[in-house]
C-alpha cells in the first residue's frame, strides 16, 4: 500500500501539483469576480429598462392628481403602451394615494380597479415617499423583480399615488448562466493545458535532484564512487557540482575520522582511568574497559544507557543538572550503611569512584556531548573515613575525663585548695587542660556534623563591610581591656599589635551564617595575633572583584614553609607543634573554617613565605545588584 501511493510523497509530484492549484484558485478568483460583475451589471440593466419613462409619469401624475374617474381611465392607456415595449413585465398597476388601485397593464385584470391594493411595501412607498425595488425566487415563477415608484403631484408637493412594476428575470438569469458555462469550459481546457505543462516542468525540475538524492544515499551506505549529471549551469547544476565535490571530502574525512577512532580506541584501551563519553541527550557513546569494569557492566548494557543511571545517580541528579553544574563527585559502587562503624575496609568488590565531568563544546559554544573520567580514590576514601571515626571516637571518649575534671575542680573550690603551695598550681593546670579539652570536643563535634552534612547554614543578608569591622573592633577592645587589666597586674605580660584596615568604600551585601561566619574571621585573627611579633601590624583587607568578595588578613609572623601550605587545612595538623600546643590551639581550626567557607560556596587559601609572614584569603559569592538588607550590630 505504502509503495503503492508513493508518488503522492514525492517532490515531482507536489510541484506539479502545486502549479495546478495555483492555477486552478487564480481562475475560480478571476471567475467568481467575472460572474459577480456580470450579474451586477445585467441587473442594473433590467432594471434600467424597467424605469417608467418621464413622460409616462407625468401623464400618471396628471391622471391621479385629478380626481375625474374618467380622466383616471387614460392610465391603463398609459401603462399597456410602456409595457408593450418591455416583454419581461408581468404586472402593473397603479395606485392612488388611498391605496386604491387605479390602472392595470392588463385588461382581463379591470376588476381588480378600484379596490384597496394588499400589498404592504405599495403602501410604505407611498407613505415614505421613496423608491422600494427587490428580486425574490419563487418555485413556481423562478426569480423575479419588483419595483414600487411613488409618483408625485405636477408640482411635486405631495405623493398622489405609486406605481407597481413586476417582470421576470429568467432570461436575466439564463443568460448568466449560459456564459458561465463557456467560462467554464473554457477554463477546464485551460486548466488541463495548465497540468500538462506543470507536470512537464516539474519533471524537468525534480530529475535532477531525484539523481542527487539517490548519489547521497549511496554516500551514506559508504560509496563514493558515483558522480552527479549537470544537465546545466543553473542552481541545480551547481548543486549537484557541490555534490560531487562533497563526495570527495567526505569520503576523505571518513578515512581520517576513521583512523583517529582506531587510534582513540587504542589509547581509551590503555588507560588506567575509566573514560566515559555521551551524546547531548546523556547516552553513552563511548566507554572503555576500565569504566566498565569499575562500574561492572557489559559493553551492550553500556552503550546507549544514560550516563547517570549507570552511574547510579539518577536519584539525586539530572543529566540536565550536570550540564548546569559539571563539578566533580564522589560515586560508591556499594551501597554503604550510614554508621561508618559498618564500613567493610576488606571488602575487595567495593568501590569509591571519582568522578570528573567535562563538557563536550563546539567552537559556537553548542554543548554536544560530556566525557566523564573516573578515578579509583577508594584508599583514600577509606583513610578518611578512618580518621572521621577516629574524631568521633575521641570526642566519645573525652566526655568522661571532662566530666571527672570538672568535679575535681568543683571539690577543690569546695574545700580541697587549703594546700596553699600545691592546690593553685594544680588548679590552674586543670583548669587550662578543661578548657582546651572542651574546646577540641567542640571543634570536634563540629567537624563531625559537617561530615555528615546535618550543620544547616542560618542566612541573612549582611553588610559585609559593617559585619567585618564589628568584628575587627572587637579584637580593638580586647586589646584595650588587657592593657588595662596588665596595668593593675604588672605579672602579667600583653602581646601588642595594631590592625590595619583596607576596606572598599561600596557597601557589599552578601548573604552569610553571622555566627559562623564570625567564627571562622576569629580563627583566623587569633592565628595572626598568635603568631605575629609583638608590635606586629595585622592588614585586614575587603576587596570586590566579579560577583565575589575577597577577605584577606596578613600577619608578619615566621610565615609557613612551602611544603607545609597545602596541609594547613588539614585536621590536627600544626606547623609548628609545640608552639601550638602551649599557646591552646586544638589543631581544629581552620579545618572548620575550610569547611565553613565551603557551605558558603566560597573557596579559603594561604600565601605565605618563611620569615614574611602569611595572608589567608577567603573568597565569597555575592550579587553585585544587591542593596539592601538589615544587619543590627549587637
Amino acid at each position: 500500500m505504502k509503495k503503492r501511493f508513493a508518488f503522492l510523497h514525492s517532490i515531482n509530484f507536489k510541484i506539479a501539483l502545486s502549479f495546478i492549484l495555483i492555477l486552478i484558485f487564480t481562475i475560480e478568483i478571476i471567475g467568481a469576480y467575472f460572474v459577480r460583475q456580470l450579474e451586477e451589471w445585467n441587473v442594473s440593466q433590467f432594471e434600467s429598462n424597467l424605469v417608467v419613462p418621464v413622460y409616462a409619469m407625468n401623464r400618471i401624475s396628471e391622471n391621479l392628481n385629478d380626481n375625474d374617474k374618467n380622466t383616471r381611465k387614460n392610465i391603463n392607456t398609459t401603462i399597456q403602451d410602456f409595457a408593450r415595449n418591455n416583454s419581461d413585465i408581468t404586472d402593473i398597476q397603479v395606485v392612488d394615494r388611498n391605496g386604491v388601485i387605479v390602472g392595470t397593464k392588463d385588461a382581463d385584470r379591470s376588476a381588480i380597479i378600484g379596490r384597496r391594493t394588499l400589498k404592504e411595501n405599495i403602501k410604505q412607498g407611498i407613505s415614505t415617499n421613496k423608491k422600494i425595488t427587490q428580486i425574490y425566487y419563487d418555485r413556481t415563477l423562478g426569480s423575479s423583480y419588483e419595483s414600487i415608484t411613488p409618483v408625485s403631484s405636477p408640482d411635486n408637493s405631495t405623493v398622489v399615488g405609486a406605481i407597481y412594476v413586476k417582470a421576470s428575470m429568467e432570461s436575466v438569469y439564463q443568460g448568466i448562466n449560459n456564459i458561465i458555462v463557456i467560462f467554464l469550459t473554457a477554463s477546464l481546457v485551460a486548466g488541463l493545458l495548465g497540468a500538462i505543462i506543470a507536470i512537464f516542468i516539474s519533471r524537468a525540475i525534480t530529475r535532477p535532484i531525484g539523481e542527487m538524492k539517490q548519489q547521497a544515499v549511496r554516500m551514506a551506505e559508504g560509496d563514493y564512487s558515483g558522480q552527479v549529471r549537470v544537465y546545466s549551469p543553473d542552481e541545480l547544476g551547481q548543486l549537484a557540482m557541490a555534490v560531487n565535490d562533497l563526495s570527495v571530502k567526505v569520503e576523505e574525512a571518513t578515512e581520517n575520522s576513521e583512523s583517529e577512532r582506531r587510534r582513540l580506541d587504542s589509547v581509551l584501551t590503555q588507560m588506567s582511568d575509566g573514560v566515559i563519553a555521551t551524546n547531548r541527550l546523556g547516552n553513552i557513546t563511548v566507554i572503555n574497559e576500565m569504566a566498565r569494569e569499575y562500574l561492572n557492566k557489559t559493553e551492550e548494557e553500556a552503550n546507549g544507557a544514560q550516563l547517570v543511571d549507570i552511574l547510579g545517580i539518577g536519584d539525586n541528579t539530572s543529566f540536565d543538572e550536570l550540564l548546569e553544574n559539571p563539578e566533580p563527585m564522589i560515586i560508591e559502587t556499594t551501597d554503604f550503611s550510614d554508621d561508618e562503624e559498618d564500613y567493610d575496609e576488606n571488602d575487595d568488590n567495593s568501590l569509591i569512584l571519582n568522578a570528573d565531568f567535562s563538557l563536550i563544546q563546539r567552537n559556537s559554544g553548542f554543548i554536544s556531548g560530556m566525557v566523564c573520567v573516573l578515578h579509583d580514590v577508594t584508599e583514600q576514601q577509606k583513610i578518611d573515613s578512618e580518621r572521621r571515626q577516629f574524631v568521633s571516637n575521641v570526642s566519645h571518649e573525652l566526655r568522661t575525663p571532662l566530666t571527672s575534671i570538672s568535679s575535681y575542680i568543683d571539690a577543690l573550690n569546695n574545700g580541697a585548695w587549703k594546700d596553699q603551695k600545691l592546690a593553685p598550681q594544680f588548679l590552674n593546670v586543670t583548669a587550662e587542660e578543661t578548657d582546651r579539652m572542651i574546646r577540641m570536643i567542640q571543634d570536634l563535634l563540629n567537624l563531625s556534623r559537617m561530615d555528615q552534612g546535618r550543620s544547616k547554614l542560618d542566612k541573612e543578608l549582611v553588610n559585609f563591610n559593617e559585619f567585618f569591622s564589628y568584628i575587627l573592633d572587637r579584637f580593638d577592645m580586647m586589646l584595650k581591656k588587657e592593657k588595662a587589666d596588665a596595668k593593675e597586674d604588672d605579672t602579667k605580660v600583653v602581646k601588642n599589635y595594631r590592625i590595619k584596615r583596607i576596606f572598599t568604600n561600596k557597601d557589599l551585601w552578601v548573604e552569610i551564617d553571622t555566627d559562623k561566619m564570625t567564627q571562622v574571621v576569629d580563627n583566623i585573627m587569633n592565628n595572626a595575633i598568635k603568631y605575629s611579633p609583638d608590635g606586629g601590624v595585622i592588614t585586614c583587607r575587603l576587596l570586590e572583584t566579579n560577583k565575589h568578595i575577597i577577605i584577606s588578613v596578613s600577619d608578619e609572623g615566621l610565615g609557613i614553609p612551602r611544603k607545609d601550605i597545602k596541609k594547613v587545612f588539614d585536621r590536627f595538623y600544626r606547623v609548628d607543634k609545640a608552639r601550638s600546643r602551649k599557646q591552646g590551639g586544638t589543631g581544629l581550626g581552620l579545618s572548620i573554617s575550610k569547611e565553613i567557607v565551603e557551605q558558603h560556596k566560597g573557596r579559603i587559601w594561604v600565601n605565605s613565605a618563611e620569615g614574611r609572614g602569611s595572608t589567608f584569603y577567603i573568597s565569597l559569592p555575592f550579587n553585585p545588584n544587591e542593596t539592601g538588607g538589615e544587619w543590627d550590630e549587637i
